[in-house]
């Protein structure tokens, strides 16, 4: 299966009302592992992958089951 792209983990989450923020700084310390983290926009609050844990998939296959 291919991998998802960073834009088609960002579209899954908006599609539900999330934004899928990726980081991108310092991959693979303790409480970053450079992956995305999903996040509930209006009150600022981490839904899932708090530690940058998860990958494009992860992202749009929790987003696909919200749906």
């Amino acid at each position: 299966m291919i991998e998802p792209s960073d834009s088609q983990a960002r579209r899954a989450a908006q599609r539900i009302g999330l934004l899928a923020r990726k980081s991108r700084w310092r991959r693979d310390t303790i409480d970053n592992h450079g992956g995305y983290m999903l996040i509930e926009p209006y009150h600022n609050l981490v839904v899932a992958g708090c530690r940058f844990d998860l990958t494009a998939a992860d992202v749009v296959e929790l987003c696909n089951e919200e749906v």
